[in-house]
């Protein structure tokens, strides 16, 4: 059967994570399908905040109309910028600075570490105070509200030459798989990230995320070509409770 346009599109974005086996050949030979999950909008900036809640200090910022994704207010252009990703969610970036009428923003158009520039204009901005903290070293992942731990988990990391990235991210999708035997597990947050050190001739992309997996003994273990891979309930929980745009920090 003719893999669907958005099957070819995943392999090519997060085949950089590494199935169950990180061989090309499968990666190559079985394309994944996954289904954007439809996840609420950060709420806008605007709105009364909830009694008792602490303050959302994450600002995003959800793209209403097309525009460019510029290295500098007025500056060079890096990209156009629809209203959704390449996996159909609500395209939401997360905000990092303002500056006349312009957002400074994190988006996986541009390189790790760098951010772009876009119009206000042309996103509707918001706000969230769950983070994801991820310690490499220990290979553990933590879910905060504001201050408040809600979750900690074991997580498998990039292996001895395939590390995974340090820096702040953010999430860009949350992801259903369609597939029973599929190397990602249930489910996959993508992020903003790429890695930078792939396996030569990896036939695939570069994106990062946070994964299940079908070898639940990798998990805490570094195994991965690079993304982070989960126990099914813990990544189902964080599909749960983490909006688009929240910011993601790795750590060394």
């Amino acid at each position: 059967m003719r893999s669907s346009p958005l099957a070819a599109a995943t392999i090519l974005l997060l085949a950089g994570c590494g199935g169950a086996t990180d061989t090309p050949d499968r990666a190559a030979e079985e394309p994944e399908a996954f289904v954007a999950a439809q996840a609420t909008p950060t709420p806008t900036a605007t709105a009364a905040p909830a009694p008792k809640q602490p303050k959302k200090q994450f600002k995003t910022a959800r793209v209403i109309e097309r525009t460019t994704l510029r290295a500098a207010p007025h500056g060079r252009v890096l990209a156009r910028l629809g209203k959704r990703t390449e996996f159909g969610s609500h395209r939401v970036l997360a905000v990092t600075g303002r500056r006349d009428g312009w957002l400074r923003v994190i988006a996986t158009e541009h390189e790790n570490g760098q951010r772009g520039w876009i119009r206000a204009r042309a996103a509707r901005l918001g706000a969230t105070d769950i983070s994801i903290h991820v310690d490499r070293s220990r290979r553990r992942l933590t879910l905060k509200r504001g201050s408040r731990v809600l979750r900690r988990m074991s997580v498998a990391v990039g292996r001895p030459g395939n590390e995974t990235p340090l820096g702040r991210f953010a999430v860009t999708d949350l992801l259903h798989t369609q597939r029973a035997d599929s190397p990602y597990g249930c489910c996959a947050v993508a992020l903003s990230g790429h890695q930078t050190k792939l396996v030569p001739g990896w036939p695939g992309g570069d994106r990062l995320a946070i994964h299940g997996t079908p070898n639940p003994e990798t998990v805490g273990q570094p195994a991965s070509l690079g993304c982070m891979r989960a126990h099914t309930d813990d990544i189902r929980a964080l599909m749960r409770r983490v909006p688009l745009g929240a910011p993601v920090f790795v750590r060394a």
